[in-house]
């Protein structure tokens, strides 16, 4: 049984919503990823989401954009990125580790290889943001066969049709984009994302995640009363710019914390 499906299973016995954090591996500092990625769960990740940096982030905002090309700048690649999670790794055997990109570092290292050195690393997760489903057939069988889990994106404008394909090729979770846009975007409307969940679950038998436009414990809390786990990443990516870098760990921590404590407010039912 996956790293994922072990979480999410602990968190619906606890009737607790998932938090699902996302950095881009690289940036600001390659040597501080993995730092960073202890940092997220500390403060009480459930799910780490590491990008992979990438010359072409067509999902993703400025913020997200920007971060990829500093960590580009600096040399990380697809390697290095799964270096990182075999470092985080040596410490921590719990924490289930996405990676979050897109398909031409996997095309140029070849899927075989990809899903081999993932596996090796022990990666848990893969959303490929340009692998629609019905063309990732044969790249979600060999994940799965490495025991990793293909995940992937559903959008207010996804089909019935839709949703049926990603939920036959899907496993360990799937992210709902919860807006007409890129990463980084405003505007969050949780009631229409309310109005999509119960669509996706009726095709989709696993747990979703909602991300996009989720910046603060406020908007997490609204999301956790609809979704089973909330993503926010492009303020995670500012906030780490934006501290000093001694102060980067302290930060990065308590704001987590805070986002944890929102959302398992709602749990408890004291939001």
């Amino acid at each position: 049984m996956s790293r994922i499906k072990n979480t999410f299973d602990a968190l619906a016995a606890q009737r607790r919503k998932g938090l699902i954090p996302f950095i881009t591996a690289g940036d600001p500092d390659p040597a501080r990823t993995v730092e960073f990625m202890h940092a997220l769960a500390a403060g009480g990740a459930d799910v780490i989401e590491l990008g992979v940096p990438f010359s072409d982030p067509m999902a993703d905002g400025p913020v997200i954009q920007q971060s990829s090309e500093r960590a580009l700048a600096k040399g990380v690649s697809l390697r290095h990125v799964l270096a990182d999670v075999k470092r985080f790794r040596a410490t921590d055997d719990r924490t289930p580790v996405v990676l979050m990109g897109y398909a031409n570092p996997i095309e140029r290292m070849g899927a075989d290889a990809f899903a081999a050195a993932a596996k090796d690393a022990g990666v848990d997760g893969v959303l490929i943001v340009d692998y629609p489903p019905e063309e990732s057939v044969g790249f979600a069988a060999k994940m799965r066969e490495a025991g990793i889990d293909p995940i992937f994106l559903l959008a207010p404008t996804s089909t019935d049709g839709r949703i049926a394909e990603v939920g036959r090729a899907a496993s360990g979770y799937v992210y709902y984009v919860s807006l007409k846009g890129v990463t980084g975007a405003g505007n969050l409307d949780v009631s229409s994302i309310a109005g999509k969940i119960p669509a996706i679950k009726a095709h989709v038998p696993l747990p979703v995640g909602v991300g996009f436009g989720i910046r603060d414990a406020q908007t997490a809390a609204a999301v956790a009363e609809v979704a089973d786990a909330v993503v926010i990443g492009s303020r995670i990516v500012q906030l780490l710019q934006q501290t000093a870098p001694d102060a980067a760990v302290a930060t990065l921590t308590q704001f987590i914390a805070d986002i944890r404590r929102a959302i398992d407010g709602v749990a408890a039912g004291t939001r």
